[in-house]
């Protein structure tokens, strides 16, 4: 999908690739946005976004994940990113969030966001910058 991707990995949305049990233990043990999070809850997360998986090429095993919550016309919420420990620093979250960007470009959305407490550099790479008038924007629930 996105020719920045390092050698030895490739990145696909199909549904049957994903190791929810996987993905459930990232994000619920340790990522600081869904420790905790049920695996149920995950599952229909999954199930309601569209995914995408970084995978090594030669085994198939997963070492990454985003996903995605769009209406495919003017909006989508880029969310749940992760990078296997192992595998950091490589460029794969880079080459993941590209990724995104492309899948989504045909659409022409007006605008795709995302929030992060640590990974700006990351983001910045694959064209994302900080909101230019945050005080337009409002929040119900946990921040």
């Amino acid at each position: 999908m996105s020719t920045d991707l390092p050698g030895g990995y490739e990145i696909s949305t199909e549904p049957s690739r994903l190791d929810a049990e996987l993905i459930h233990q990232w994000l619920s043990k340790d990522a600081y946005w869904a420790l905790g999070r049920s695996r149920e809850k995950q599952d229909s997360a999954i199930a309601a976004s569209l995914n995408f998986g970084v995978y090594e090429t030669a085994s198939g095993i997963q070492v990454g994940y985003a996903r995605v919550v769009t209406d495919g016309a003017t909006f989508a919420w880029l969310c749940d990113v992760y990078i296997a420990p192992e595998a950091r620093g490589r460029g794969l979250g880079t080459a993941l969030a590209a990724a995104v960007r492309d899948h989504l470009a045909p659409h022409g959305l007006r605008r795709i966001l995302l929030a992060t407490a640590d990974a700006h550099g990351v983001y910045a790479k694959a064209g994302f910058e900080p909101l230019a008038k945050p005080g337009k924007w409002m929040a119900l629930g946990e921040q």
